[in-house]
């Protein structure tokens, strides 16, 4: 029987990149679910149409938006009828040296990031509760642990996502209601794909595994905390940054 079998998962931010990369070994390990977008519906069915099985649906959702969070579960708990799993990896950046941040930007990122995370999760953990089970596994990020340059909007963000799962978890451990983050360090998307190569090899350089992470390292770190194999760990934070950050 493979990992997910008979599971049911929404995964915010997958319609590229990491949550793409997330929903497809998901859906390959026999789980049901739900890829959400914010605007390119078009790309959103384009993952829908490469996830193995059928029975997987498609919802527009904008996570720095409590009604459009409101109505995408709402929408998702009629076809679903419950969630096991969320992962919130959907997220912004509005990148500037400290000096040059404008206040808006500074908060558009912790709204979109830190409360988008908190409003999502909000959105599942009382049917988790009902069913005494259920795991979050929240995006978090290198910028988070370590700081980095010209992002300190993001990196507050991301910092403030990991100590608000380690929180909560506390307060759901009891309920078997499990919350824990993975962090990725350098992933090659279709994001970086833009980079001159140069640039790609000098960022592979910092990495002691002297390479840029796959998509496929993120999303199976997040299927094994969604999993049962995880059972006894919350509140925890995994590291997929190959060596970078220690």
């Amino acid at each position: 029987m493979a990992l997910h079998t008979g599971k049911k998962f929404l995964i915010t931010g997958s319609s590229r990149g990491i949550g793409a990369g997330i929903a497809q070994l998901l859906a390959a390990e026999g789980a049901l679910v739900a890829v959400t977008y914010s605007q390119n519906e078009k790309a959103a069915h384009k993952v829908l149409n490469s996830l193995e099985g059928s029975g997987h649906i498609a919802i527009k959702l904008d996570i720095s938006s409590e009604s459009s969070i409101a109505e995408a579960f709402k929408e998702v708990f009629e076809k679903f009828g419950h969630l096991d799993g969320l992962v919130n990896n959907a997220g912004i950046t509005k990148d500037n040296l400290f000096l040059r941040m404008k206040t808006e930007d500074f908060d558009k990122v912790i709204e979109t990031n830190l409360k988008g995370t908190f409003l999502c999760t909000k959105a599942v953990i009382k049917p988790m509760m009902k069913n005494r089970n259920g795991s979050v596994v929240n995006i978090t990020s290198l910028s988070g642990q370590a700081g980095n340059p010209g992002q300190c909007n993001y990196s507050a963000s991301k910092a403030g996502v990991e100590a608000f799962s380690k929180s909560i978890a506390q307060e759901f451990a009891s309920r078997n209601i499990r919350i824990n983050c993975v962090a990725p360090g350098f992933i090659a998307t279709d994001m970086t794909q833009a980079m001159e190569e140069k640039a790609f090899k000098s960022v592979a350089e910092r990495v002691p595994m002297n390479r840029w992470g796959d998509v496929k390292d993120i999303a199976h770190a997040v299927s094994f905390l969604l999993s049962e194999n995880a059972s006894y760990i919350t509140g925890q934070t995994i590291s997929v940054n190959g060596g970078l950050y220690m």
